[in-house]
């Protein structure tokens, strides 16, 4: 019965990951298929310890994302929630998403950069903020921005949490 299950599942391409309960029934009747129960392809615990999520650079020196909560591993399609953390002059690229994005420093200070017009091809001349633990602020959808940690002697950490997973390229 469970094979019948996930023939349905990756038929009516869903990938569920992460740990649900509901009595809702998954409806992919375009395709011609309805399935009547949730079956969970992975193991992944509701409560997790922080120590426990796997990090990664990204091939970046200096820098550490970790995926506290998103679309790949836990299923999430409205919200994703990071931690990064920037040691001393590291830096993100300039870059922009197609989502908003709310950040948190959790500990150090640094420098953010944000286009003061990002709706055009070039985003123009970008002004500079100084960020700081406990501080918060916001990327508005498509806005140029970068982030860095500025301080010379101890990690930026900050807790990002944006609006619609991106499309990793």
């Amino acid at each position: 019965m469970a094979t019948l299950y996930i023939l349905l599942l990756l038929l009516c391409n869903i990938w569920l990951i992460a740990p649900i309960q509901t009595s809702e029934a998954l409806d992919c009747s375009a395709k011609g298929f309805m399935v009547s129960s949730l079956l969970l392809l992975t193991d992944i615990p509701r409560v997790r310890n922080l120590s426990d999520i796997p990090q990664d650079s990204y091939g970046r020196e200096g820098f550490m994302h970790m995926t506290v909560a998103g679309a790949a591993l836990h299923g999430m399609k409205e919200v994703e929630i990071w931690i990064q953390t920037f040691a001393p002059g590291s830096r993100t690229p300039i870059h922009r998403h197609s989502c908003e994005e709310v950040f948190l420093v959790m500990k150090g200070r640094g420098t953010l950069l944000l286009a003061a017009d990002s709706q055009k091809k070039y985003p123009g001349e970008p002004e500079e903020f100084a960020v700081f633990t406990n501080s918060t602020f916001t990327i508005p959808v498509n806005a140029a921005h970068q982030v860095w940690n500025s301080s010379p002697d101890e990690d930026l950490q900050v807790l990002v949490i944006i609006s619609r997973p991106p499309i990793k390229v």
